[in-house]
């Protein structure tokens, strides 16, 4: 193999050889806690198996009930999940693969009523104050993270990794703002980490020399406050010194002002980060300890050039597993531009991570759902008909045909893709365009009857209806506001906005403060040298709404950098011919300037043909915009187009 040289030589951490250096790194999927044995989390890390991850890392599995991030998370003093946790082990093995267990404490990142942490220091994440640990507790923790490993080790795993990075218990404990002890765990630099030190010890101790024992390492949690580059260095010789057999490098915390896996930082970004805890290791006489570098690598080409660089030792992708289980398979067998790419949108995976709802992906629906829509063909060939060639009707049109079915895809506009093609035009969001590519490509091999500019009439009802079904995924259309004013020229709707920036004055005013507007903002004021004034009027309290949290902070902090105005709580009066006149939320009468005035207040379902479809009585499944607008975003879309599919192909439940 010589295409990715660097990433398909065999490594090995500790005792574990492994065939190649691609790590599948950890995520939290609020799988962990489902009724359903384990099924689905199993499911899950079987298919990423199966797709040639050399060694998979669990989400973090909590130590102790204090310990967990919230309701979804693992528990290892809980039989049931002990027991989901033992079935994805073998599932996992039955495919072919490795698997380590990360064994999790949150400290401050817990839920406000269970937090525990060095010290009581507020946590703008978690907006609460944790109780200082007591000597006592801090022992138990030590304890419970060894009993953990015990617990890998009888339920199968193939090795442990202590997460110690990210703002979690073991990194709170190097980081002088959130320890600000003065005993035995805390007061310098020395006794600031003593206590990821002596987890580690503790379960070395507990799983013996020949269970590999991996540690997740902050080199920088860019925090005011956070751990300093030379006590990181520090931590990493002494880490290796109590007998960690690899550190996995990676940066940030949830807190962190600076952002570190959205679409705006560039691949491998982090990587020097590596390097000098690499080095660090060296000067320490632990050169043969692997590092692993993480965080924003999507391709394996991005992870070739870092290993050939000498940065690190392996590297750990955790969301391109999401968008592409396959991702290292389809690589090595030549088929690179098959692989689906993860966009670092965070709408279905980071985001829902922070709350209770199943972690998936935008381009991959499935991802998360394996149990509920098993990968299969179908004995009998169908017919069907997927309207609207958008995020919902291009998955719902790839599924069908997946299934083996004869699918043909009606599109109105003269390109695919809806509303994605909107997003691509947004600095940092350029890969959507390439998803909407990939997918043609993928309609294409499959057979699919793409029909372009073909708006669905009444004279299409009869071949309609001889078909087995039909996908509605007609999407959306932009609301025009009863305002007056609307009808002058100098108004128009967002799309045409997104399309032809070029056309709009300096002065721009958008009705309208959502994630369209945002998007939009960022667009137009993308290149800073064309002075375009812009602001957003939206009536609720909130810019941005709607988008996810991992996300939604970086988009403002970028329109305030810009000076983007940003009103909120206003009420809309007229447009005029050089502006709009509102009444803002402290009730005064204002004038916003503008040359253009662009709409972007919100959207609704086109019902023209699912009244037509109904008149005739043809079966239909709608699915994205056609089935609802509120919530919409492109991971339900996709998510819907797949559902629709094998609803309407007697599959899955709807």
């Amino acid at each position: 193999m010589t295409r990715y040289g660097h990433v398909f030589r065999p490594g090995s951490l500790g005792t574990l050889r492994l065939p190649h250096r691609l790590l599948m790194g950890a995520m939290h999927l609020n799988l962990e806690t489902l009724d359903d044995g384990g099924a689905a989390l199993a499911a899950f890390y079987a298919e990423r198996a199966r797709g040639g991850a050399a060694l998979i890392v669990t989400g973090g599995a909590a130590v102790n009930r204090a310990g967990a991030g919230g309701p979804g998370y693992a528990l290892l003093t809980d039989p049931a999940h002990r027991a989901a946790l033992g079935r994805a082990a073998r599932a996992v093995h039955a495919a072919g693969g490795r698997i380590a267990l990360q064994l999790f404490h949150a400290g401050r990142y817990a839920p406000a009523a269970n937090a525990l942490a060095p010290s009581a220091v507020y946590s703008r994440f978690t907006r609460g104050t944790p109780r200082e640990m007591t000597s006592g507790q801090i022992a138990e923790t030590l304890a419970d993270f060894a009993a953990g490993a015990r617990l890998a080790q009888e339920l199968g795993f193939d090795a442990v990794e202590l997460m110690g990075a990210q703002g979690y218990l073991l990194n709170q404990f190097t980081a002088p703002v959130t320890n600000v002890r003065d005993d035995a765990w805390g007061g310098d630099a020395v006794r600031r980490r003593r206590a990821p030190v002596a987890a580690v010890r503790a379960v070395r101790a507990a799983v013996g020399d020949g269970f590999p024992v991996l540690f997740r390492m902050s080199a920088a949690d860019l925090v005011d406050g956070g751990t300093p580059a030379d006590e990181a260095a520090a931590l990493a010789v002494a880490l290796a010194d109590a007998g960690a057999d690899a550190l996995s490098v990676c940066v940030g915390w949830h807190e962190s002002p600076v952002p570190t896996v959205q679409s705006e930082v560039p691949a491998g970004a982090w990587l020097t980060y590596a390097r000098n805890i690499g080095q660090a290791l060296r000067d320490g006489g632990h050169g043969s300890t692997p590092v692993i570098a993480s965080h924003r690598f999507t391709r394996l080409a991005e992870a070739d050039e870092a290993l050939a660089s000498g940065a690190a030792d392996f590297v750990a992708m955790a969301r391109p597993f999401l968008a592409d289980p396959a991702i290292v398979a389809k690589s090595r067998a030549g088929r690179a531009a098959t692989v689906e790419q993860c966009l670092a949108c965070n709408q279905a995976c980071i985001d829902r991570s922070f709350g209770q709802e199943r972690v998936s992906c935008l381009v991959n629906p499935r991802a998360g759902h394996e149990t509920e829509f098993p990968l299969r063909t179908v004995g009998r060939t169908g017919r069907y008909t997927v309207i609207g060639a958008g995020p919902a009707g291009l998955e719902a049109a790839r599924t069908l045909a997946g299934f083996g079915h004869h699918v043909q895809l009606y599109e109105a506009a003269d390109r695919p893709g809806g509303q994605l093609n909107l997003a691509a035009r947004v600095p940092g969001k350029e890969e959507f365009a390439e998803t909407v590519r990939r997918r043609v490509r993928q309609l294409a091999d499959l057979g699919v009857e793409l029909r372009l500019g073909h708006r669905v009439a009444t004279s299409d009802l009869p071949s309609l209806a001889a078909s087995d079904g039909v996908v509605l995924a007609t999407g959306v259309l932009d609301v025009r506001p009863e305002l007056p004013g609307t009808p002058l020229r100098h108004v128009i709707g967002y799309p045409h906005a997104f399309t032809a920036p070029e056309t709009l004055g300096r002065r721009v005013a958008v009705i309208g403060g959502g994630a369209i507007a945002v998007d939009l903002a960022r667009l137009l004021t993308a290149d800073g040298t064309t002075g375009r004034e812009v602001t957003l009027l939206r009536r609720g309290e909130r810019i941005g709404a709607g988008i996810g949290p991992s996300t939604r902070w970086v988009a403002l902090c970028e329109l305030r950098a810009r000076r983007v105005r940003m009103l909120t709580g206003v009420r809309y009066r007229e447009i005029t011919r050089d502006g709009v006149r509102i009444t803002d939320a402290e009730g005064t009468e204002r004038h916003i300037a503008a040359d253009t005035v662009v709409l972007a207040a919100g959207q609704e379902r086109e019902l023209d043909v699912s009244a037509a479809l109904r008149r005739a009585g043809i079966r239909f499944v709608a699915a994205g915009g056609a089935a609802g607008t509120e919530g919409l975003n492109a991971a339900r879309a996709t998510a819907e187009g797949l559902r629709a599919a094998y609803r309407i192909a007697g599959g899955a439940p709807c």
